[in-house]
């Protein structure tokens, strides 16, 4: 499966340049393809047009709520406002949901009609991929999008549960840095990311994380010398992950 590679406007290759958007880009290398890491948890592709997330995990808080546990239902919401706004920003020709985009399999059935009408008007004019995850192993109606257990572009696999091969782009993990900072130790959501593959972190406004220093990240990456890429407010920190704390 292509995606065009072209900007819509000229026809002609987008650069880093004309992406950057007035403000300093952190960019990752992951199998020769240099990626922007958005500060939001977002990845983004300049050469292909684009746009990844993981984990938005929408209509967490109304599954939360038909189980007795309650939550502000607002996380759709705020997922996709800023969904919204990276798309406005990078205005990418694919955006790829890595899985989970739903906590549960009711999900899509719960979305107000409002949030329904804002997520079919983000996929105008653009092809829009959802990854089956564990969470929504199965295709949703009405939600528009094609739904795919993985993509392959230009020799990188993007699925949801990673396994650890070279080339890789997943979600699921959600994973957090922790860090010691001015005698406290801070906790953020983080790109894990060697030379050869990538956990991207969750997206969702109510989406929790797993520290990079568990052992799930170790049979990932074999070692501790891959990179937690800490999401920042405006930018991102990078630590190498056996200088980050374990809980």
């Amino acid at each position: 499966m292509t995606v065009p590679v072209h900007s819509r406007a000229s026809g002609k290759p987008e650069t880093r340049s004309s992406l950057s958007r007035g403000r300093t880009d952190h960019i990752v290398v992951v199998s020769s393809v240099s990626f922007i890491a958005d500060p939001a948890g977002a990845l983004y592709w300049p050469e292909q047009g684009l746009l990844a997330v993981a984990d938005l995990h929408l209509e967490k808080g109304s599954s939360y709520a038909a189980r007795g546990q309650l939550l502000p239902p607002y996380d759709t919401v705020a997922t996709l406002a800023q969904l919204a706004r990276l798309i406005a920003l990078y205005a990418p020709r694919t955006v790829l949901a890595l899985g989970d985009s739903f906590h549960d399999g009711g999900g899509p059935a719960r979305l107000s009609a409002a949030d329904r009408d804002n997520l079919l008007a983000l996929q105008r004019g653009r092809y829009w991929i959802w990854i089956t995850g564990n969470h929504d192993p199965e295709p949703a109606t009405n939600v528009g999008g094609e739904y795919l257990a993985l993509f392959k572009l230009g020799g990188l696999v993007f699925r949801h549960q990673p396994t650890g091969a070279a080339g890789e782009i997943a979600g699921h993990l959600h994973p957090v840095a922790r860090v010691a900072h001015r005698g406290r130790a801070v906790s953020r959501r983080c790109f894990a990311a060697d030379k050869t593959r990538m956990v991207m972190p969750a997206f969702g406004a109510y989406t929790g994380g797993l520290n990079v220093r568990d052992a799930a990240f170790a049979d990932i990456f074999g070692t501790l010398a891959f990179t937690a890429h800490m999401l920042g407010e405006d930018r991102l920190y990078a630590f190498v992950a056996k200088r980050c704390l374990p809980d």
